[in-house]
C-alpha cells in the first residue's frame, strides 16, 4: 500500500529540541552515575562534562548554531583553514608517501620499487648514521622515474653531503628541473631540537637554487615532529612550527629571497595521532596561523601552508603492535580530512626495528583504502562547517598563537632552545600526560589496557639508533613497557612470571568483576594472577590457597558489603600465611591489613612498579 507523502511525519512536524532539554536529560544520566548530585543545577550539565586538554583549550560536550563559530573562509582562499587549494585533494587525492630508513641500499631498493608499483606517490629518504648512506641514492633511486616520483630528502647534518650528491644525480639522469619535486629536507633548528647541535649548512644558497632552478623543489622542512616526540600538546607543537618557519623566513629574506619565494620553501611536517579530532584541528589552525603570518609579511595569497603529516611515533606501541594498525587509520584518516597535502603512514611494528614487507604494504594500503574505497579525498574540507571542529580549531589557534609570540618574546626558536625554554615547556607537558597515563585516564589498548600476556611480539632487525642529545624521544607506553620488558626478563631467567594471588571472597557474581578489574592492571605490567577455583570468605581456606600458588603479593577481589563483613580477617590471614603486601580492589576504605587499593583512576604504573619490587622482580 502506498503512503500518501502528506502523512508522513517529517522532523519539522516534531517540537524543536532545546539545550535546557538536553541539559536535563544528560543531569539524569550523570545522577545515576553519582557524577552530579540532588541538589546539581541543570546548568551546571555543561560544566561537569566539559573537557579540558593539554592545551587548556575546554572542549564542550555540546555545540549548537547558538555558539560563535569563527568564519573559516572558502577553501583555496586567506586564510586557508579549510585547505590550500580549492579543490582539495579531490582532483588527484593526497600525496601517499613512504618512509625508507633501511641502511641497505639493496633492500630499500626493492621496497622503493614495491612502494611505487603499489599506489606510493613520493618517498621520504631518511639519510646519514641512522639510516641510508648519501652514497647509494643512485642505487636506491636506480629504475625511479624521478621526474614522476617526488623525492623528500632526510638527511639533518649529512645534509652537506646529500644534498650535492641528489642534484648529482638529477643532472647525471638528465630529469627537466621543472619536474623535479620533493624536498631538500634541511631544517637546521630542528637538527638542534634533536641533537643540542648546531647547523651550519648554506641554507640561503639552497634555496636560492631551489626557487631558481626547480619550481617544484623545496629547500626546508619544519619537522614539528621533534616536539611532538618530546612530549609536546597540539598547541605547543604548532607555536613551535611557526616560531621556526618565522626564523628561516628572516633567514632567507635577509640573504635576499623575496618574500613570496621564501614563502615557497618551506614545507612543515605534523604528527597525526589516533585522537581524530585534535588531528583535524591541528591541522586546519596550522593553514591558518600561517596564513596570518603571511599577512604579516606583507603576502596573504603566498600563506598556504604546505603540509606534510606523519602517524605519531609517540602512539605506537611495542607490545601488542597489531593494534598500530588501528591507531594508524584513524591518524591518516583525520589527516586526509584536516587537509595534509602529503601523509605518511608508519608500519605497524615501527617500534621493534625495521619493518618487514607485510608492515609496509599494510601501512601503505592505509592510505589507498581510504583514498580509493572510502573516498575520504574526494569531499572538499569534510569537516568544514562543525561548529565542534570550528569552534577547536578557533580556539587551538588561539594557544598557539599565545605559544608562539611567548617563543617570539624569548628571542626566537633558536633563543628559545638554547635558554631551555621550549625543553621545559614540553617536560612540563608531559609530566602531566604521564600522571594521565600511568592513571590509565588515557587509556593505551593491548598495553595499559587489556594487555595479552601470551602474545608473541615479531621480532625485527634492529633500526639504527636516531642521533639524541637534544629534545628527549619519548613515547606514551614506555612506562608500561618498562615493566613489561622488566617481568619478562625475570619469567625467562626464572622460567616462572611474577605472579599475583587473587583472593576472591563470595560467589563469582561477588567477585568476578573486580577479579577481572584486578588481572587486567597486573597484567599491564607483566604479572599473571591465579586465583581459588571457588571463591570463599573462609580467612583459613584463602590462606591455604595462597600458600599453595607459590605468590607473595595477594588482591582481595570482592564488594564493598563482603569487604566489610571479611576483609579485615582475610587480609591478616593472608599476611600471616607470608603475604608481603595485600591489595585490594576497590575504592581506598578503612580496611585494616590492606596496604593499598585498586580502583579506576588509581595509579596504575605506581601500583606494578611496588608490586615487582615486592616479587623480587629485578
Amino acid at each position: 500500500m502506498t503512503v500518501p507523502s502528506e502523512t508522513i511525519p517529517l522532523a519539522s512536524d516534531f517540537p524543536a529540541a532545546t539545550r535546557e532539554q538536553w541539559q536535563r536529560l544528560a543531569l539524569g544520566v550523570l545522577r545515576k552515575a553519582g557524577l552530579a548530585g540532588e541538589d546539581t543545577p541543570a546548568d551546571a550539565v555543561e560544566e561537569l562534562l566539559a573537557h579540558n586538554g593539554y592545551d587548556d583549550v575546554t572542549l564542550a560536550p555540546l555545540y549548537t548554531g547558538d555558539d560563535p563559530t569563527p568564519m573559516p573562509g572558502p577553501p583555496g582562499l586567506f586564510p586557508y583553514t579549510r585547505g590550500a587549494r580549492a579543490a582539495g585533494a579531490v582532483t588527484a587525492g593526497w600525496d601517499l608517501r613512504q618512509r625508507h630508513a633501511d641502511p641497505d641500499p639493496k633492500v630499500t631498493a626493492e621496497a622503493v620499487a614495491a612502494d611505487l608499483e603499489n599506489g606510493a606517490t613520493s618517498l621520504w629518504l631518511v639519510l646519514g648514521e641512522d639510516g641510508l648512506p648519501p652514497a647509494g641514492l643512485a642505487a636506491v633511486l636506480d629504475g625511479v622515474y624521478l621526474d614522476l616520483a617526488g623525492v623528500v630528502l632526510d638527511a639533518g647534518a649529512a645534509a652537506v653531503e646529500a644534498v650535492p650528491t641528489w642534484f648529482a644525480l638529477l643532472n647525471q639522469r638528465q630529469v627537466p628541473p621543472a619536474e623535479v619535486r620533493g624536498n631538500l629536507g634541511v631544517d637546521p633548528l630542528g637538527w638542534r631540537a634533536r641533537t643540542g647541535q648546531r647547523w651550519e649548512g648554506p641554507v640561503d644558497e639552497l634555496a636560492r637554487t631551489c626557487a631558481a632552478d626547480f619550481p617544484g623543489l623545496r629547500a626546508l622542512t619544519v619537522d614539528a615532529t621533534a616536539f611532538h616526540d618530546a612530549g609536546a600538546s597540539d598547541a605547543q607543537e604548532l607555536g613551535c612550527a611557526i616560531a621556526t618557519g618565522v626564523a628561516y623566513l628572516r633567514d632567507l629574506t635577509a640573504a635576499g629571497l623575496g618574500v613570496p619565494a621564501a614563502f615557497g620553501q618551506l614545507e612543515f611536517r605534523y604528527a597525526a595521532t589516533a585522537d581524530q579530532f585534535a588531528t583535524i584541528a591541528k591541522l586546519r589552525a596550522a593553514r591558518r596561523l600561517w596564513a596570518r603570518v603571511a599577512q604579516v609579511s606583507g603576502a596573504p595569497e603566498h600563506g598556504a601552508q604546505r603540509q606534510h603529516a606523519v602517524t605519531s611515533t609517540a602512539m605506537m606501541t611495542a607490545r601488542d603492535p597489531w593494534v598500530n594498525m588501528l591507531r594508524t587509520t584513524l591518524a591518516c584518516f583525520a589527516a586526509g580530512v584536516g587537509g595534509a597535502d602529503a601523509v605518511t603512514v608508519q608500519p605497524f611494528d615501527h617500534c621493534l626495528g625495521l619493518p618487514d614487507g607485510f608492515a609496509r604494504r599494510i601501512a601503505r594500503n592505509t592510505q589507498s583504502l581510504l583514498l580509493e574505497e572510502a573516498n575520504v579525498g574526494r569531499v572538499i574540507d569534510p569537516a568544514g562547517g562543525s561548529w565542534y571542529v570550528e569552534r577547536y580549531t578557533e580556539e587551538l589557534a588561539r594557544a598557539a598563537w599565545a605559544w608562539f609570540t611567548e617563543i617570539e618574546r624569548a628571542g626566537g626558536m633558536a633563543a628559545a632552545l638554547d635558554s631551555g625554554l621550549v625543553a621545559d615547556r614540553l617536560a612540563a607537558t608531559w609530566q602531566r600526560r604521564a600522571d594521565n597515563l600511568a592513571h590509565r585516564r588515557d587509556p593505551l589498548t593491548g598495553v595499559s589496557e587489556f594487555p595479552d600476556l601470551g602474545e608473541r611480539v615479531p621480532t625485527r632487525p634492529a633500526a639504527p639508533a636516531p642521533p639524541g642529545g637534544g629534545l628527549p624521544r619519548r613515547r606514551y607506553a614506555q612506562a608500561y613497557e618498562s615493566l613489561r620488558d622488566r617481568a619478562d626478563a625475570h619469567t625467562a631467567a626464572t622460567e616462572t612470571r611474577p605472579t599475583v594471588f587473587l583472593a576472591t571472597l563470595g560467589p563469582a557474581a561477588a567477585h568476578n568483576a573486580r577479579a577481572g578489574f584486578a588481572a587486567n592492571l597486573f597484567a599491564a605490567g607483566g604479572v599473571a594472577t591465579v586465583r581459588p577455583p571457588v571463591g570463599t570468605d573462609d580467612p583459613a581456606r584463602l590462606a591455604a590457597e595462597f600458600t599453595a600458588s607459590g605468590a607473595r603479593v595477594a588482591c582481595l577481589c570482592s564488594t564493598d558489603r563482603l569487604y566489610a563483613q571479611s576483609a579485615e580477617a582475610v587480609a591478616q590471614a593472608l599476611i600471616d600465611a607470608g603475604a608481603d603486601r595485600v591489595w585490594l580492589a576497590g575504592k581506598p576504605a578503612d580496611h585494616p591489613g590492606v596496604h593499598g587499593y585498586l580502583y579506576t583512576g588509581c595509579d596504575a604504573v605506581a601500583v606494578l612498579e611496588t608490586t615487582l619490587d615486592d616479587l623480587g622482580v629485578a
